[in-house]
């Protein structure tokens, strides 16, 4: 039997698995038939819809570069410190038993999940604050890893083509800001890439803008992602001596816990119990289900997120390598720039990695436009590498 032939054999069973979902999942869930892409594919495959996007973020580029990009802290000589690649696993495997326990769909949780960070540049938000600047004082609207992430997978991976995923994956993508705190997300719904479109320019154009997700996935990924980092932050933060665990804030231990296992279990069981999201057969309330945290829960892990900011993400041992890190991008910013100006980029062997793109994004972009994206998607060695060979003073591990 041909490949074709055993592919033909396959879609009765895609078919059947689509109409499960009608009576396992939540109508409040996004079903995986719903899925919407921007051009459309004449070639069906026999995957669910969500599942193939969450196959095409595995096999990109841009998602191998994850292996060395800094979480939190950079250039440290302990392969047990969390990186992003780790960071994004975590995320997945919280949202999706979130996603399970509330019937939702897995396989778009998994996406939006592993294409969450994919547009983070070099050292973390560090990083990301310093190539924003950048941007900034070259004409550009300010760096945002949300709105690079969805640039990544929709517009620069395979030579410009992008990866057509569906609106409800990258909608997640651009939407999840792990950061920000809040005690309950609602969906907003809506069906058209235009509108995708509009609120990736004012995220752009306002990094610190908070956008509500599309689909109740995109928001569990959103909560999840903080549930993934306040307790392995610590863990690392403990391993690295720059804390003890008894300096955890009485109140928080009360009620979370002292543990990354505790303080996970702890959120992800309250997330559970409190999130309102219509059984399967049901009929959703007017104002719409929604995912979120208990009163006291939600409190202590604001204050939780606080302890971690003063103490950690703040503390100056973290910082040590920053100001040297800071003077490496804005010297190879401006060198790259410069090479590109005036000249054929497709020419320049140091732009390896964008010289595959069509000749349209080369006349499309403005120079600095495609440092920018050049820069996101290095990894934090290739970017000291390319640092020390315009003559940076790096620093190295310790």
């Amino acid at each position: 039997m041909s490949g074709h032939h055993r592919q033909l054999s396959l879609l009765p069973l895609l078919e059947s698995l689509n109409r499960e979902e009608e009576s396992k999942l939540s109508p409040s869930a996004a079903a995986s038939k719903s899925a919407q892409r921007r051009n459309l594919e004449e070639k069906q495959g026999y995957r669910q819809n969500f599942a193939l996007d969450a196959d095409r973020i595995l096999h990109s580029r841009a998602y191998t570069r994850y292996i060395d990009k800094t979480q939190v802290f950079c250039l440290v000589d302990n392969d047990h410190i969390t990186h992003r690649v780790l960071h994004v696993q975590l995320v997945s495997r919280i949202a999706r038993t979130i996603g399970r326990f509330l019937c939702l769909n897995e396989d778009l949780i998994e996406a939006i999940a592993l294409g969450h960070d994919i547009g983070h540049p070099p050292f973390g938000h560090d990083g990301e604050s310093f190539l924003s600047a950048l941007c900034v004082q070259h004409g550009l609207p300010p760096f945002s890893h949300n709105v690079q992430s969805v640039r990544f997978l929709d517009h620069l991976e395979r030579n410009g083509k992008g990866w057509n995923l569906s609106l409800q994956t990258l909608d997640g993508i651009l939407c999840h800001d792990g950061e920000s705190h809040a005690r309950t997300l609602t969906a907003k719904r809506y069906h058209d890439f235009d509108t995708l479109d509009k609120k990736s320019a004012a995220k752009e154009a306002n990094p610190s803008l908070d956008l509500p997700c599309m689909t109740l996935e995109g928001c569990v990924v959103r909560l999840a992602d903080t549930v993934a980092y306040i307790g392995r932050d610590i863990e690392d933060a403990i391993t690295l001596k720059l804390i003890k665990r008894s300096g955890i804030p009485a109140d928080c231990k009360a009620v979370l816990g002292d543990t990354n296992g505790s303080i996970v279990y702890n959120l992800v069981t309250d997330l559970i119990v409190n999130s309102s999201v219509t059984p399967p057969g049901g009929i959703p309330p007017a104002g719409g289900d929604h995912i979120g945290y208990s009163q006291d829960i939600s409190a202590a892990l604001k204050k939780l997120k606080e302890f971690n900011y003063e103490t950690i993400y703040l503390n100056p041992l973290t910082k040590k390598s920053t100001p040297r890190i800071k003077e490496c991008y804005e010297k190879l910013f401006v060198s790259l720039a410069g090479q590109l100006h005036g000249r054929a980029a497709i020419a320049l062997p140091r732009f390896d990695a964008m010289a595959k793109k069509e000749i349209a994004y080369y006349n499309d972009q403005q120079p600095e436009a495609v440092v920018r994206d050049y820069i996101a998607g290095m990894t934090d060695e290739f970017f000291l590498k390319q640092a020390a060979a315009i003559g940076c003073s790096i620093p190295e591990k310790t």
